[in-house]
């Protein structure tokens, strides 16, 4: 099947081209974060899938249109060729290219390189659960706030800090750091920090160390961000948070899960339509010995029935009737309630918190 075909069957299925490939390269990692979703680092993991494996795929990707690839693991930088898989992606020509790592095993002989691959469509996105190592610690294990630190200091001495992305994952013991994660940043001259809350799925499932944070704890957030003018200002210019978007943000939504702009290729070969969407049941398997066009046209028919139950959430969810919200959440993460609730039909595990803030913004405008 060459591209235009596959264009063709994707539009037939009501589906979006791909845009962005989140391709995990490797299922092998140096730490074993209580977190993560995909536990990374067992013993069980997959290990790192071939370089030419690798840049076949990302050139199928390319050729078919795609614009951008994220490059993550496990640990990327624990693959011994990630930084050949990064030049290839780069000699494609596409728009953007993300590295997402814990920065714990960058070394002073990748600093070049990566200077040399630098564009404006590249993001090297470090994880950072704290500014202090009692809470990045507690997820990631004793001595990874300190390594951490030493990467990105690193990537900042080199020149690269505008093309760090600090990610934070919201959770009940470092929600309250916020503030002044963002006041690191700016220091540090840190392009940008994006967060995203805690999934109770993989290893969080199964674990009493971590918990998402408590609906007190957002609105108490918000309201440091209506009086803190520091705050306010350096959230502006550096970050996004989806409660502040939740109750900032005005547009009605215009459609549900946008499968299958954003797929999600596992170590093992396994391809989501989403990064957050891990359904067997919807999902390819032995794409590398498929190939990714074929796997996609493989797809396509599960995925689109997919979105027809993505698209009907909102009118059939029972905590969607008489919230608020429902124009602007549509239901929510369709993935977050499977990773969560094990259900598609479920609401996503924030609905507490957005119908509430939902309800606060409602007020506010009467």
């Amino acid at each position: 099947m060459n591209p235009s075909e596959l264009k063709q069957q994707l539009d037939q299925a009501g589906l979006m081209p791909p845009k962005m490939l989140t391709l995990a390269i490797t299922g092998a990692c140096n730490l074993k974060c209580c977190h993560c979703w995909v536990e990374a680092g067992e013993a069980t993991s997959h290990v790192h899938v071939p370089l030419r494996t690798v840049c076949r795929l990302v050139e199928e990707f390319a050729a078919i249109g795609g614009e951008g690839i994220r490059i993550t693991g496990g640990e990327p930088l624990s693959h011994p060729h990630w930084l050949d898989i990064l030049r290839f992606s780069r000699s494609l020509g596409l728009k953007t290219i993300t590295l997402q790592t814990n920065a714990m095993l960058l070394r002073e002989e990748h600093l070049e390189p990566l200077r040399e691959l630098d564009f404006p469509g590249f993001t090297i996105q470090i994880s950072l659960d704290g500014v202090t190592s009692r809470t990045h610690d507690l997820v990631r294990g004793e001595g990874a706030y300190n390594d951490a630190m030493q990467g990105i200091e690193k990537l900042v001495h080199e020149g690269l800090g505008q093309r760090i992305s600090i990610f934070f994952t919201e959770m009940r013991h470092n929600l309250g750091e916020i503030p002044e994660l963002l006041d690191f940043a700016d220091r540090m001259g840190i392009g940008s920090v994006s967060t995203g809350s805690l999934v109770l799925c993989g290893r969080a499932s199964e674990t009493s160390l971590v918990a998402p944070p408590r609906l007190e704890q957002y609105l108490s957030l918000l309201e440091r961000y209506d009086h803190d003018d520091n705050f306010r200002e350096l959230y502006r210019k550096l970050s996004t948070v989806a409660a502040l978007e939740w109750r900032e943000g005005g547009a009605n939504r215009q459609e549900c899960c946008t499968f299958i702009e954003n797929p999600y290729l596992t170590p093992s070969g396994r391809l989501y339509p989403c990064l957050l969407c891990h359904n067997d049941e919807y999902s390819v398997t032995d794409v590398f010995e498929k190939g990714l066009v074929a796997a996609l046209a493989e797809g396509a028919p599960l995925w689109s029935s997919l979105l027809r139950i993505s698209l009907c959430r909102a009118d059939e969810i029972p905590e969607c009737q008489d919230c608020s919200g429902k124009p602007f959440c549509g239901g929510g993460c369709m993935g977050r309630a499977w990773g969560s609730c094990g259900s598609l039909m479920s609401a996503d595990d924030r609905c507490e918190t957005r119908r509430a803030i939902y309800q606060q913004k409602a007020d506010s405008s009467h």
